[in-house]
């Protein structure tokens, strides 16, 4: 019996590679190498139009066939994105002739099982826009083979057990292995229509006629043999490049094609566990000038649908200088990502959260319209903090040097209200209850003097209580008693 490592790949074959590389044009179109047609889109192919036919003939067919010349480094660079893309499904990505194969039975948990990790498989897939065939099987080379076959139709052959996969190989025929062409001649000559078939022949016979590779091949794919496979090395730079199938007019009708984009950053920060903070989405326009839109969030981030909602607010108030025919993004500012322990019986993050909020009225209002309070390292309560440009907080930047000792109101008057001292004790709206001891400050002597500076401060403040039950923050100094805040 075969003896198959515990391991599940899922291949990804993309029978319209060359095609999707290139720039789109008019349909019926085909793409064309040697003389002969590679492959042909749906309107040329339902024609009558299909790979190997001569020029000739397919002009023949279909005089208005749009011809485009193959582009192997523009194939090779489709092949590099979709790679770094699948990134977020698995960090064990390998490229392969026409497609990808990802090793994903150690991530299976982490989608919540097979159907949901194909489901969201399929649903990107469907968001990119790709023609895909694909497979699931033990073995990285059966699964390819699976994937190539005319009977997996784009719908998908799932064969995770080593039974299943060997029944699925033995009933293909053998041409899903891409053998040259001196190798498939004498398969014709053998009669041997499938692997099943061919496999069963003894392999002495099979390496003396047919060599040592080909019999080779057949066995890692029934995983006889090892097939290590050559792991993707994802950039340390993420850039991305997208053409678009025609000029765009309108800055929201860019969203959609963003979006693919975004799914790739997606994959690149999850396998470089990475975030980021700052994106730039360059548009470049059809009268060959270019035009920077910079996202920004508050916190870094990996949530590609966090960046779509601050895209979509950043598009929906932008005016297009020209139509737009061509995108790129790439990331401006990252980190680390810093993983949280979390309790075990803590809820999932609804990923809507101020943050999250800031973030979007800030792409919406533009940048410098949001502020929020930031901290400053100065124990005197009117300097403790300022209003800072969302944009330039960063959590590095809080400072340590601020008192963490006694409690702070979170509304703070603008200056301070002197109070009634009755019998000894604080007055406003009736006697004040003191609820702690006394927090001395005495900070500040270095303004003093200056014009506009709070200077010197000497105060003992504490918690109190009001007739009406409300918690303030107040103080006594040498001038008597004040309040200075209201705790929510």
């Amino acid at each position: 019996m075969p003896r198959v490592l515990i391991m599940l790949w899922l291949a990804l074959y993309f029978p319209q590679l060359p095609r999707e590389a290139l720039a789109s044009v008019s349909s019926p179109s085909a793409v064309t190498a040697r003389g002969r047609v590679v492959v042909a889109d749906p309107a040329a192919q339902t024609a009558g139009i299909e790979a190997g036919l001569s020029l000739a003939a397919a002009l023949g067919r279909v005089p208005s066939l749009a011809l485009l010349a193959r582009d192997p480094l523009r194939e090779e660079a489709a092949r590099v994105d979709r790679a770094i893309w699948a990134g977020r499904f698995t960090p064990h990505v390998s490229l392969d002739a026409g497609g990808l194969r990802l090793e994903v039975g150690g991530c299976l948990r982490l989608f919540g099982g097979r159907d949901a990790l194909l489901s969201a498989l399929q649903a990107s897939l469907l968001e990119q826009g790709w023609e895909t065939h694909w497979a699931l099987a033990p073995t990285p080379l059966g699964a390819a083979w699976l994937a190539r076959s005319a009977e997996s139709g784009g719908s998908g052959v799932i064969c995770d057990r080593p039974d299943a996969m060997y029944a699925a190989l033995d009933a293909l025929p053998w041409r899903v292995a891409d053998w040259p062409a001196a190798v498939t001649d004498q398969l014709d000559a053998f009669g041997l229509p499938t692997l099943g078939a061919l496999r069963s022949v003894p392999s002495a016979g099979l390496r003396q006629r047919l060599g040592e590779a080909v019999v080779n091949a057949l066995w890692r794919a029934y995983g006889e043999l090892p097939d290590p496979q050559a792991p993707f090395t994802f950039p340390e730079h993420f850039e991305a490049r997208l053409e678009l199938p025609g000029r765009v007019e309108q800055a929201s009708a860019l969203l959609f094609a963003a979006q693919r984009l975004l799914a790739r950053l997606s994959g690149w920060l999850t396998v470089r566990q990475q975030r980021a903070r700052q994106l730039n989405l360059t548009l470049l326009y059809s009268d060959h000038t270019a035009s920077d839109l910079p996202l920004l969030l508050s916190e870094a981030s990996a949530d590609e649908a966090r960046w779509r909602r601050v895209l979509q607010a950043r598009l929906e108030r932008l005016e297009l200088a020209a139509p737009v025919e061509r995108l790129q993004l790439s990331v401006t500012t990252c980190e680390s990502a810093q993983h949280e322990a979390r309790s075990l019986f803590s809820g999932s993050a609804s990923g809507e959260g101020a943050a999250a909020c800031l973030e979007r009225l800030q792409a919406r209002l533009g940048e410098g319209a949001v502020h929020v309070l930031d901290a400053v390292a100065d124990y005197r309560p009117e300097c403790a903090s300022r209003l800072t440009p969302l944009q330039a907080v960063r959590p590095e930047n809080s400072p340590s040097g601020r008192s963490t000792v006694g409690a702070r109101p979170f509304w703070l008057l603008p200056a301070p209200l002197p109070l009634d001292e009755r019998k000894g004790a604080p007055y406003w709206q009736g006697p004040l209850q003191r609820l702690s001891r006394a927090e001395r400050l005495e900070s500040g002597w270095w303004d003093e003097g200056e014009a506009g500076a709070v200077g010197d401060l000497r105060r003992d403040y504490c918690v109190a209580r009001s007739t009406t039950g409300a918690l303030l923050w107040i103080f006594r100094d040498a001038d008597g008693w004040f309040l200075h805040g209201f705790f929510a």
